[in-house]
């Protein structure tokens, strides 16, 4: 749980920049390729503003990803990316009006219910995998 700012933040981040991506695309009107050239395409999209925040962000999201990976079980950290599908369901309901029916709000439980318990899984363990009497939880009983 000591890590739990720096996954917050990844989560977080990774949220904002699909929010941008979808702003970014929506403001570029319907997208066709056609009688352009495809790379030309991909670079006007790729640098216009919304985008190029949005990939930026996530950037910044990844290079966060990266560091908690460095510090946690990569069982325990990655389901928590899971919690970035809540804050876009949620942010896109109130900024783009997109539908958060009962079946995604069920959805959306089931994610923080299953969120909490992968957290509460690491009580009593610190980050180099042994328990709080000590005793190593890695199988070949070396710690990381």
């Amino acid at each position: 749980m000591k890590y739990i700012v720096f996954i917050l933040f990844t989560v977080m981040t990774n949220a904002a920049a699909q929010l941008m991506l979808k702003y970014g695309m929506m403001s570029m009107g319907p997208l066709s390729f056609a009688g352009v050239n495809p790379v030309l395409k991909i670079l006007q999209i790729v640098f216009s503003p919304w985008i190029f925040f949005g990939l930026s962000v996530f950037v910044i999201s990844m290079a966060s990803h990266l560091y908690v990976l460095s510090k946690v079980d990569l069982s325990f950290a990655y389901p928590f990316l899971s919690l970035a599908y809540v804050a876009v369901a949620i942010f896109a309901y109130f900024v783009f009006r997109e539908d958060l029916n009962a079946w995604r709000v069920a959805g959306i439980g089931f994610i923080c219910l299953g969120t909490i318990l992968i957290a509460q899984s690491d009580r009593g363990h610190d980050a180099a995998g042994t328990d709080l009497a000590g005793v190593s939880m890695h199988k070949s009983g070396m710690s990381q």
